[in-house]
């Protein structure tokens, strides 16, 4: 028990001392390591909790939105270390606007999936630009990188660009359910179903020119 105290208390101070250093060189960190100070969950809140230093979702379909900078992002470079369990399912939207329910509508996903059925696989730009092999595993940590320059979309994992697209000029609509374009938003992070746990740590966004 008290190794455990120990553990939460040394993640708690490392966020804390790297939101300092961060904001140093442009970085901001987005997630405390204790609470969900900075976030806003949209349905079924209980999915999404903070355990041992981590973001965990598990549980019903939710969106976590941040809500920590109330200016929209735009051109970003975005970090976060991601573990997936098998047969999971995530994902890490961005130019995204809070939703009360349902799968966000506005912007792009960057898919978190190793092993669940969907054939569309992590570090994808979901249905725009999807990847077969990620090669990462479940159960281990990756940095996941994205980047928006422009119309310039770059997804990378562990430092290698898995994805490097641009986006056609007045390129329409996906759907009337999503739009699947850039603009400017937010971040959301998914929990995808009840079966699914993902865990993220170590979230931080650079704004870009």
């Amino acid at each position: 028990m008290f190794r455990k105290l120990l553990q939460i208390t040394f993640i708690a101070l490392t966020a804390l001392l790297g939101s300092a250093t961060a904001q140093d060189d442009g970085w901001v960190n987005m997630f405390d390591g204790q609470s969900l100070k900075g976030w806003k969950v949209n349905e079924n809140p209980d999915s999404w909790q903070v355990k041992d230093g981590l973001l965990t979702c598990h549980g019903p379909r939710a969106h976590l939105f941040y809500v920590g900078d109330e200016k929209p992002f735009k051109n970003f470079h975005f970090k976060a270390e991601v573990k997936t369990t098998k047969g999971s399912n995530s994902g890490i939207y961005f130019h995204t606007k809070f939703l009360e329910k349902g799968w966000p509508k506005f912007g792009y996903e960057c898919q978190v999936n190793v092993t669940h059925s969907d054939p569309k696989k992590t570090s994808g730009l979901y249905a725009v630009e999807d990847i077969a092999d990620p090669g990462v595993k479940d159960d281990e940590w990756y940095t996941q990188e994205i980047i928006v320059t422009g119309r310039r979309v770059q997804l990378i994992v562990n430092g290698k660009t898995k994805v490097d697209y641009t986006e056609p000029e007045n390129k329409a609509a996906f759907s009337a359910d999503f739009e699947r374009r850039l603009g400017e938003g937010t971040f959301a992070l998914q929990a995808h179903d009840p079966e699914s746990v993902v865990y993220f740590r170590n979230l931080k966004v650079k704004r870009l020119p």
